[in-house]
Order: C-alpha cells, then sequence, then structure tokens
C-alpha cells in the first residue's frame, strides 16, 4: 500500500457514515476458536463499509463472556447467537460483556444480551458517562427516520459553524447520511447503562483467566483494550487494527480534551505489552502489536506536518485546512458527510499542535483561523 493510500484509509477508517462507491466486504468470515476458550465471531454492521464488528467469546468457568457485542439489528442478533451455538453454547448463559468502547457497532447489543442473559455490562467510566446522552440522541433522530444521530461524527458548535460558514445549510447538516443508506425500520432501543465500571489495570472478571483492563482514550474518552498476558494477546477493540486507523475527534462531552494526544500516548502504552497477536474489532488480527504501533504514530505524524505546512503559507480556516490535505479522492469529489469528519479530525490534529505551541489559532476571526506560531504577531 502506497503512503498516500495508507494515510487515507487511517484518517476515514472508521467512519460511521457510509460514502458511496466504498467497498463493503462481501461475506462475513466464519466463527473461529482463535485460541483455546477464545471465539471470533463477526456481526454484521449494516450501510457501512466495514461491513462487520468482530466481538470475542471467552469461555468461562461461570460462562461465556463477551469482548463487545456489535450493532443492534436483527440480521446482527441472529449472527451473534448463531455465533453462540458454533462455540457449543447460549446467549442465555452468558456470564458478562467487556465493552471496549461506547460506539454502537461495540456496545449497541450489550442490553440485548443482557436481557436474555441477566449478564452484567462493564465500561471504563469515562464512557459510561456518555451512554445517557447518545442513546437520547439516538431516540431524537429515530423520530426523524434518520440514521441514529451518535453513528455521526461527534461536532462541536464550533464544528457546525465552521460547515455553516462554507456554505451547509441547515438541512443538509441534517440530512448528512449518504441518500445510497439502506434506512431499515426498528424498534428504539436505549444503549445499556453498564453495571460495572473498569478502571486502568484493572483485573477483568472472567474466572479461569487473567485479563487485564488497559486504558487506551483517543478514539474515545474511555476506550479499553483486554490484554492477556498467559496467551500474549491483545484484544484491542478499535484501538489498533491490522490495516486502519479510528477517527479522532473532538467531542462534545470533551470540549477541553487532547485526543490525538491521547490516542498518541495511548499508542506507546500498548506497545510495551507483551502480545504475539492483536484480536481488533474490524477487519483480520495480526503480530508485531509494535511495529503497527510505529506505522499508526507515523501517520499521525505525517499528518501533523502537513498541516504545519499548510499553516506556514499564512492564516488558514479550519475548513480549508482539511481541503488541502491529501486524502483519497480530490476534496471536490467528497460527499457533505465525508467532509465533516475530514473536518473534525483535522480540528483534532490542529487542538494537538496548538495545546503544543506549533499552531496559533486566531483570536475573534471567523470562520476558525489557524496560522503557523512563527506569522503570528
Amino acid at each position: 500500500m502506497s503512503g498516500r493510500a495508507r494515510r487515507a484509509d487511517s484518517a476515514f477508517s472508521q467512519l460511521s457514515v457510509p460514502v458511496s462507491g466504498m467497498p463493503v466486504p462481501p461475506f462475513l468470515p466464519r466463527t473461529e476458536a482463535v485460541r483455546e476458550g477464545v471465539w471470533s465471531i463477526a456481526v454484521p454492521f449494516p450501510d457501512n463499509p466495514l461491513g462487520y464488528t468482530l466481538v470475542y467469546l471467552i469461555e468461562s468457568d461461570r460462562g461465556p463472556v463477551l469482548v463487545d457485542a456489535g450493532w443492534d439489528d436483527e440480521d446482527s442478533w441472529d449472527a451473534l447467537v448463531a455465533g453462540f451455538k458454533t462455540a457449543g453454547t447460549d446467549v442465555s448463559k452468558c456470564y458478562g460483556v467487556l465493552v471496549t468502547h461506547v460506539h454502537p457497532d461495540h456496545h449497541g447489543l450489550s442490553g440485548r444480551v443482557r436481557d436474555a442473559s441477566d449478564a452484567w455490562v462493564a465500561m471504563h467510566e469515562r464512557d459510561a458517562v456518555t451512554v445517557g446522552r447518545l442513546s437520547r440522541a439516538m431516540e431524537h433522530d429515530d423520530a426523524r427516520n434518520h440514521r441514529p444521530a451518535q453513528t455521526l461524527p461527534d461536532f462541536t458548535d464550533e464544528m457546525i459553524a465552521v460547515l455553516l460558514d462554507a456554505g451547509a445549510s441547515e438541512d443538509e447538516l441534517a440530512a448528512a447520511p449518504d441518500p445510497a443508506v439502506r434506512r431499515q425500520a426498528r424498534r428504539f432501543r436505549p444503549l445499556a447503562e453498564p453495571d460495572r465500571h473498569l478502571d486502568d489495570g484493572a483485573r477483568a472478571d472472567v474466572p479461569g483467566w487473567d485479563i487485564d483492563a488497559i486504558w487506551t482514550p483517543g478514539h474515545t474518552p474511555g476506550h479499553l483494550c483486554f490484554h492477556v498476558p498467559q496467551h500474549r494477546v491483545l484484544l484491542s477493540g478499535d484501538h489498533v487494527l491490522a490495516s486502519i486507523t479510528p477517527h479522532i475527534s473532538i467531542s462534545r462531552s470533551d470540549r477541553a480534551g487532547d485526543p490525538l494526544g491521547d490516542f498518541l500516548d495511548s499508542l506507546r502504552k500498548v506497545a510495551l505489552l507483551e502480545a504475539d497477536e492483536v484480536l481488533p474489532a474490524h477487519r483480520h488480527r495480526f503480530g508485531d502489536l509494535a511495529m503497527r504501533v510505529e506505522e499508526i504514530t507515523r501517520h499521525h505524524h505525517d499528518h501533523l506536518a502537513e498541516i504545519e505546512t499548510i499553516l506556514g503559507a499564512g492564516p488558514t480556516s479550519l475548513w480549508q485546512v482539511a481541503a488541502r490535505l491529501r486524502w483519497n479522492r480530490p476534496w471536490e469529489q467528497f460527499p457533505l458527510s465525508l467532509r465533516r469528519s475530514a473536518v473534525n479530525e483535522t480540528a483534532a490534529h490542529l487542538r494537538y499542535l496548538a495545546r503544543r505551541d506549533r499552531a496559533v489559532r486566531l483570536k475573534g476571526v471567523r470562520p476558525f483561523t489557524f496560522v503557523s506560531p512563527t506569522l503570528h504577531r
């Protein structure tokens, strides 16, 4: 893969808004045992180029424990139930659900699993505090017959202002999902409030196993990976993937945060773990964790350097910075949904630079405009 292709893939790998023309995996991988007592189950992720989420079933002395549960959809539920059966068990016997992060392709079915089994649901507290807000957004959006709102990039008022300044109408902002999206009728189900919180370094309640929760903020504030030292395995959620990287964006719930800085710190953290194989939530398993961390880190530093070059030419709006970066197709061909994600990811990179005095936001200037510190007076 060329450097340019890798950069583009990384920047938009985790879009929750489908993009016309992006390939969808043509089939679901079969349910299989990836380690003794650990099963991989592909749960469909409808209307998304990723195609499916890989959830993992771990056999325990008290019953199976899931790492993530998948998207809340009838086809997805059927695939999860079938995966349990292939593993020789049943959803009703599930003991618990370990949630890597709150996004609905990971946490969506957690509540339904709990209802079917009395299983507990656990996640990091930083993501738990967003469950209610995301559920309310989903309910509001369902009433308008759109895709759930939390599947769209999470924009601050600042992002919306930039989009409006660039000429997007209110109707276009509300209708950002691509027209090709298949909208299935679904009964609204709120995201499950967790029964337990998992702190960094906590031992997960998987009887018979030694599994550590590793807090890896960045993709979400409460993202968790799960490390199995005796098997030298890392269940990485969306934090480290084989050929793509998560969407890093500014969040309404963390206006003062530094998501890209958190993400890069979290990458360094997991690179130190003893792991011969990584079990991610998307695409496929892979080895050499340290090398993949280095590739992802380099991608983001290349992206930051490109932004600094743009700002070195003079004051540039956030929208203009995003439009001038190199992506996998000309900016003019991007649908609005893709431009929104590009702007938001660019904002996360600019916040990282500004926090380190490598970019300056011009006060009182609209649209939001940045410049190199060497040009700022």
